[in-house]
């Protein structure tokens, strides 16, 4: 974690919070809660941060000043786009929407792989949720080779309600399942967006549900998974080889 995305003691970490630009995540050590400390917490509530409460020693092991007085302040490292964006740019580029939805992708690099899949395979943006994901840090940048400081990515509250949301502007959603069909046999031409799901559990039941297409990458092996990234990336292009032959 480099210094540029690490903000660390009481005061900077309430400065940086009213600047309110890049922020990710806020560290509060356990059991803290006198009057400096709980301003930054009901700081970071009202701007909708996650904050997270945990050890000393965890705090101790993160801090690169061993000058954290109780918080740290998570900075990412991109500046995160809106949904709206993602269809701005489709639209600037006169392309049908092609949109990753990742659904609980909690490793940093398999996080950093998919977006460089992404921007590789032309994809107008990548959509994450708020909870329960790996954030655009210092790690998943470098996985990314990059790639995260020319693709959008936007950060929303519920993935099954944004899922709805781009329904009704014409995406249809095909999600990675290894009860789908096979993917040669999906229709994945047109406005599409792809559904990646959380590398233990794949995509959640109400998230699937919300999917018009299930499909899986077929296999002759004698595992019966891919490391999400991989599968992300396989099927990113057999969407790209289905729309070049539209």
């Amino acid at each position: 974690m480099s210094n540029e995305l690490m903000v660390e003691g009481r005061n900077p970490v309430l400065e940086a919070l009213k600047r309110n630009e890049n922020i990710d995540k806020l560290y509060v050590q356990e059991g803290l809660k006198d009057g400096p400390v709980n301003q930054i917490v009901s700081t970071a509530k009202k701007l909708g941060v996650l904050t997270v409460y945990v050890p000393k020693d965890k705090l101790d092991d993160m801090s690169e000043t061993g000058k954290h007085q109780g918080v740290i302040l998570n900075l990412s490292a991109v500046v995160y786009a809106e949904v709206e964006d993602i269809l701005a740019r489709a639209q600037e580029r006169s392309e049908s929407p092609f949109i990753f939805v990742l659904d609980g992708i909690e490793d940093p690099h398999n996080l950093g792989a998919i977006i460089r899949s992404a921007n590789l395979a032309g994809a107008h943006g990548v959509i994450i949720p708020k909870h329960r994901s790996a954030t655009v840090n210092a790690t998943v940048a470098k996985a990314s080779a990059g790639a995260v400081y020319h693709t959008l990515i936007a950060k929303v509250t519920n993935i099954a309600q944004t899922i709805d949301e781009l329904k009704e502007k014409g995406i249809w959603f095909v999600c990675a399942d290894m009860d789908g069909a096979e993917m040669y046999d999906v229709n994945m031409k047109g406005a599409i967006g792809l559904v990646i799901g959380n590398e233990g559990n794949g995509v959640s039941r109400l998230v699937r549900e919300k999917c018009d297409f299930t499909a899986r990458i077929p296999m002759k092996g004698d595992i019966d998974s891919l490391n999400a990234s991989v599968a992300a990336g396989i099927l990113a292009w057999e969407i790209v080889r289905q729309n070049r032959s539209k």
